[in-house]
């Protein structure tokens, strides 16, 4: 092992350089693991472009990689050991709060960037901060006692492992979120990585009925849809999603909506309200909308609806993600479409924002290149 780790900076809006750190000394409570996968998805794209603080940042927070070095402490506490190969979630909560208690750590104050400057998250936290190697776009990773850890399959390789957090957003949003589940009627709107993944939960759930919208440019992904389990594809471009849903479900309208089209606008909302079924739907939207005039708030209260936001993974789903990888149950395989190496980051985030490569759906960064 040397003494020195090269990783990706995003250094200003848009811009990524190759830096040395020093490897670092890693404390009885602490472990190091030697990155082999990141995943890039949409809100790489984001903080990429736009990114919340000017601090130098090692982006990436879909990592997988095996553990190189283990403190005593980290091995007695965590119950993973040197040569264990884990998915290490982007959150790193304090343990110890009321949210942590109750298993929901994804809200805890430690982690959340957005409230506390101080926060530990993969791909979000400053390369100032000790231990400086706090995302996945480098050859190795520090990890804290406080860090959640799962541990990958031995029948799951790398690469495919690299797609578990869209799979374990997937069963949170699905089946924890919206309640899917047997003879459930499904339209997932946006057949992106997230909504993808949505088709396999859903599947594996039970459902009796799953719709995936998408535009002519998805076309690709609208394919790759009907390969994971969907039974009908609809192009919104061409075909109007209200009727379509209406001739598939006989006029009575679907159970859930899974909005994945992130900062669509107000349209795909609306038409969700539309063809939920008469009284009791649910609908999980994922993204930002700044404002939303003239809001349906009596559609929405006459026909009962559930509105929840999608934020995040637990630590069920994630276990239940990585099964679901083990299985081989549906292809997955195809979701992960490129690979990049580590000075190619640039064009990684690019190709997943939709502005070079074409057939991208999930970006896995490779630090170690072909090796």
């Amino acid at each position: 092992m040397t003494d020195k780790v090269l990783a990706a900076v995003r250094t200003a809006p848009g811009v990524t350089s190759l830096q040395e750190f020093p490897m670092p000394d890693v404390p009885a409570d602490g472990a190091l693991v030697k990155v082999e996968v990141a995943g890039i998805c949409g809100t790489d794209v984001k903080m990429y472009s736009k990114p919340p603080f000017a601090d130098p940042v090692i982006m990436g927070h879909e990592n997988i990689g095996v553990i190189v070095k283990a403190g005593k402490d980290f091995v007695v506490r965590q119950g993973f050991d040197e040569g264990d190969r884990v998915f290490i979630e982007h959150y790193v909560p304090c343990r110890r709060c009321e949210w942590c208690n109750i298993g929901q750590y994804r809200h805890c104050e430690a982690t959340d960037w957005r409230t506390n400057p101080d926060a530990r998250r993969y791909g979000y936290t400053s390369a100032a901060n000790p231990y400086h190697l706090w995302g996945g776009f480098a050859q190795y990773l520090y990890v804290p006692w406080n860090a959640v850890l799962h541990r990958v399959p031995s029948n799951v390789s790398p690469e495919l492992a690299g797609v578990v957090t869209p799979m374990s957003n997937g069963v949170e949003w699905a089946l924890f979120d919206a309640g899917v589940g047997y003879d459930s009627k499904v339209l997932i709107q946006g057949p992106g990585q997230q909504g993808l993944s949505q088709v396999v939960a859903c599947k594996q759930a039970g459902a009796s009925l799953v719709i995936v919208t998408g535009t002519s440019r998805d076309a690709a992904r609208l394919e790759l849809a009907l390969k994971l389990g969907a039974d009908h594809v609809v192009d919104v471009s061409v075909d109007d999603p209200r009727a379509a849903v209406r001739d598939l479900t006989n006029g009575i309208g679907v159970d859930v909506i899974l909005d994945c089209t992130a900062g669509a606008g107000t349209t795909p909302v609306l038409l969700g309200i539309d063809v939920l079924k008469r009284r009791g739907g649910t609908m999980v939207l994922q993204g930002e909308m700044a404002a939303f005039p003239d809001f349906p708030i009596k559609t929405v209260t006459e026909k009962a609806i559930t509105i929840k936001s999608a934020r995040g993974h637990s630590w069920k789903a994630c276990e239940l993600a990585l099964a679901q990888l083990a299985s081989k149950r549906f292809p997955l395989e195809l979701l992960s479409t490129h690979s990049f190496g580590l000075n190619e980051v640039d064009r990684a985030i690019k190709a997943v924002g939709g502005s070079a490569d074409e057939g991208v759906v999930h970006v896995s960064l490779l630090p170690w290149g072909g090796e």
